[in-house]
């Protein structure tokens, strides 16, 4: 008897099969049990007849709690009504371990807190395996993205002495005898230096900001996927990003539709997502927002409340771009046409999910470069590896970072990103 995976059960139908997996939940009607299995690729329903099995194994049956883990062996059966189009006709049941006590999720009404406390458990829920299983496709979808396109993936540090952002988000500590380091708020930099050699890269791992957020949108850790291109300029990054998240929700589309179905998600809205993305630059967007009642003025930062404002006007990802120089980073292009702006962009998903992607234009003028550092008071002496690169073969060049959990959350329809990663760092939790 071959052991076989939930998920291929309907390529058994008739036959004979082994799972090997736990107990999800069971119900007895008193002459049948009915055995919700689940093994990591699917659940699938088990059914005893006390009729048709030793009364030693219907006894087996009924002893089992949540998340025994066990052999299950039994014939295959088409049943359309079923999730997976298939049931199992148990005829033996091989127990690994019966839990000594009560599994702790189980009842529907549990708050967030005890969930987040009992993480390492919640996993194993219906509603999180999806969930996960949609963020594995979508990270395997950028990947499969860039590796069509001809792109070189760059592991990027996540130690750093070189400020990316702001300084005041950063986790700070001691470098033996060098000094401080960082925790990586993006590998940018790095990706600027890859660029250079190897033309079109891309990176994929975990960034950090300490910042004192408690918003659904925030992360203390949490996955990034970055590209930088060398002679790109503003609008080959912008037709980049329209062409990579239009990618990845096609593919999700293909590939996890049965997994956003069980999520409940309207993937109509989905459906949508084709380039071109309108856009609108962030003078017309505090324009917009100051019609729809908001303080905001020119010069004032997109909050969340602004940005689900901005976007609820569309039906598929807003760019706002050129915003103002003094509210970007360092690294970002002046705008030739307007000075105070700079060549950037900020991605907004609909349905009031935020920024999922940040871009500019870098600066490729050394001169402009150093005028830049000075003025956000950095310490020029740290980026003398990143003014080379303006020294040897510059070229104008741009790239931006992508959320991973933003992405999830928003293809999901998820309430908070603290679900579609599988262990949340926040401001409040650090474990499990």
């Amino acid at each position: 008897m071959d052991w076989i995976y939930i998920a291929q059960l309907r390529e058994h139908v008739g036959e004979d099969v082994e799972v090997r997996g736990w107990l999800r939940r069971k119900r007895s009607s008193g002459k049948i049990h009915f055995l919700s299995l689940r093994d990591g690729t699917g659940f699938v329903q088990g059914i005893v007849e006390k009729s048709s099995v030793p009364e030693e194994l219907f006894n087996i049956a009924k002893k089992l709690k949540m998340e025994s883990s066990i052999i299950v062996r039994g014939t295959v059966k088409r049943e359309e009504r079923a999730p997976g189009g298939v049931e199992l006709l148990v005829k033996n049941i091989e127990v690994i371990s019966i839990p000594n006590k009560e599994f702790p999720i189980n009842k529907p009404d549990h708050g967030i807190d005890f969930l987040m406390d009992h993480r390492h458990l919640w996993l194993r829920t219906q509603r999180q395996f999806h969930i996960l299983r949609v963020r594995h496709e979508i990270i395997k979808s950028i990947r499969e993205f860039y590796n069509e396109r001809g792109f070189v993936l760059v592991d990027t540090p996540i130690f750093t002495g070189s400020i990316g952002e702001s300084a005041g988000n950063l986790f700070e500590l001691d470098y033996f005898d060098y000094g401080k380091a960082y925790l990586a708020q993006t590998g940018q930099l790095y990706l600027e230096a890859a660029c250079m050699a190897l033309g079109k890269v891309y990176n994929l791992g975990p960034t950090f900001r300490a910042e004192k957020s408690k918003t659904r949108r925030h992360l203390i850790e949490f996955w990034m996927n970055e590209a930088e291109v060398a002679y790109y300029q503003h609008e080959d990054n912008i037709k980049l990003q329209e062409e990579l998240v239009s990618y990845v929700v096609r593919k999700i589309l293909e590939n996890a539709e049965d997994h956003l179905r069980a999520l409940k998600r309207d993937t109509k809205r989905l459906e949508k997502i084709v380039p071109p993305f309108p856009r609108i630059t962030y003078t017309d967007a505090i324009k917009l927002l100051q019609k729809k009642g908001f303080s905001t003025s020119w010069g004032d930062d997109i909050g969340g409340d602004e940005e689900t404002a901005i976007a609820e006007e569309f039906d598929k990802p807003v760019v706002v771009e050129k915003y103002p120089r003094k509210m970007k980073a360092f690294y970002m292009q002046p705008d030739p046409e307007n000075p105070d702006v700079v060549l950037c962009d900020d991605m907004l998903a609909p349905e009031g999910y935020g920024e999922i992607i940040g871009a500019s234009e870098r600066i490729w003028q050394k001169e402009v470069l150093v005028e830049r550092i000075k003025e956000f008071g950095l310490d020029l002496d740290t980026y003398d590896w990143y003014l080379d690169l303006r020294e040897f073969g510059t070229v104008p060049h741009s790239g931006f970072g992508m959320g991973v959990e933003r992405v999830v959350a928003w293809i999901c329809g998820l309430e908070h990103v603290r679900e579609a990663i599988p262990f949340a760092r926040t401001l409040y939790r650090i474990h499990p």
